[in-house]
């Protein structure tokens, strides 16, 4: 993880993966990369429900589609996992919130 990060980018990230649902797609990609209707199929989830929680892995940076052209012509889109690591201890939080500017209000 990376040491600079802001208390509100580490509670961005933890609300991310504050899913089991969430937490078993990242479990299935660190496996192997997969196209969005064999991930629905091994989740058991419809394809609208994993794009919400992709989208939200995604924009946390834990995960990365990528649309390839099949060979019938048409776009298919793999997700796979984005290496990381991300270490929750006292010292990461005091310096997380420490690297938040103040604003004064108390408020997020």
């Amino acid at each position: 993880m990376d040491n600079w990060i802001t208390g509100a980018a580490l509670s961005g990230k933890l609300a991310a993966i504050a899913s089991h649902q969430r937490m078993r797609i990242i479990a299935l990609l660190a496996e192997e990369r997969l196209h969005v209707s064999e991930l629905a199929r091994r989740v058991g989830m419809s394809r609208p429900l994993l794009y919400m929680h992709l989208t939200k892995l995604e924009e946390a940076g834990f995960v990365a589609g990528k649309l390839e052209l099949g060979e019938d012509g048409k776009a298919h889109k793999y997700y796979e996992i984005v290496p990381f690591e991300l270490v929750i201890d006292t010292a990461t939080i005091v310096a997380a919130v420490a690297a938040d500017p103040i604003d004064g209000d108390g408020e997020e």
